[in-house]
């Protein structure tokens, strides 16, 4: 017996191009999502080994309708729920993220913006946990969208996780000068996209160690073209181990990494992480390799 999508992909066959079909493919799985949800049930689609992508439908035997999340007042739903806002201008790439992130029980996606401006709209009406965002796209991109993200107070507890072409790249320096708390490559697979959103949701940085240290040596160390020149940071605050540990985390360690070399619990490192950004005022784990980095704590090695 053929689907439903069978059926609509054999009668127009000759006049849907491939980007379209996936388009579709996405969308109807969403439908057949939410309609296995509605009687207590799951629909999961990931990559195969071998290629391609697998789906799989789990129904009850006796189904019964499930209720809604409840949401409170701010209109967050559970707060065990990573509540996701996906800005890119390619429906295509949209429409796949979203079927990505639903298909997860701890995480689920509140809006989509083509744009910066609406980007930015939606974070403000939705208070996302994550904005997804895209930096080159058309009128207000991605790194102005960050910058207002990042500076709104009301949206302090809101984390911005790049996507980008290129890991290596000046506009994601200036995306981390912004606020931004990590960034991927859009060459990502499905499983690595879903952590990085647990881990930048959590209030980690996604910075991995060749890539932090390339880009702070090429960008962000120095002072922004056209932009006032750094202001030095007051270190006095900070214990000892708090710079020390601060100065691990700027070339883009994480916390077992550091406990371990420390010889410390990885809980400790935590600690004196959360303190030195406290002391600082740095947004997140990101800011706080910018600053380790500008305020000459760390200083840049010389092109070898």
């Amino acid at each position: 017996m053929s689907t439903p999508w069978q059926r609509y992909a054999g009668e127009h066959a000759r006049t849907v191009d491939t980007m379209t079909a996936a388009l579709l493919l996405a969308c109807f799985l969403l439908g057949m999502r939410e309609r296995a949800r509605s009687v207590g049930g799951a629909l999961d689609a990931g990559h195969r080994l071998e290629g391609g992508f697998e789906v799989a439908t789990r129904l009850p035997l006796y189904p019964t309708a499930t209720t809604a999340p409840h949401r409170t007042g701010t209109g967050r739903t559970d707060p065990m729920t990573i509540r996701v806002l996906l800005a890119d201008d390619q429906a295509l790439l949209r429409a796949t993220f979203r079927m990505l992130v639903d298909s997860c029980d701890d995480m689920e996606v509140v809006g989509e913006a083509a744009d910066g401006d609406e980007a930015v709209r939606l974070a403000r009406s939705h208070r996302p946990d994550l904005v997804l965002m895209d930096i080159r796209m058309p009128g207000t991109d991605g790194l102005a969208a960050t910058s207002a993200i990042c500076a709104d107070p009301e949206l302090r507890d809101t984390r911005v996780l790049i996507l980008t072409t290129s890991e290596i790249d000046e506009y994601v320096a200036q995306a981390l000068r912004a606020g931004a708390s990590g960034f991927l490559g859009k060459d990502v697979t499905a499983d690595a996209l879903l952590a990085a959103v647990r881990t930048v949701a959590a209030g980690e940085s996604l910075l991995s160690p060749l890539a932090t240290r390339t880009v702070i040596s090429r960008f962000l160390a120095a002072a922004a073209p056209g932009s006032a020149a750094v202001m030095p940071v007051d270190l006095a605050a900070l214990t000892a181990r708090e710079r020390e540990v601060m100065a691990r985390v700027a070339e883009g360690r994480s916390n077992a990494e550091i406990a371990e070399k420390l010889v410390v619990s990885p809980l400790t490192v935590r600690t004196h992480v959360h303190r030195a950004m406290t002391k600082l005022g740095a947004r997140d784990r990101a800011q706080l390799v910018v600053i380790a980095y500008q305020s000459g704590l760390v200083q840049v090695s010389p092109p070898s």
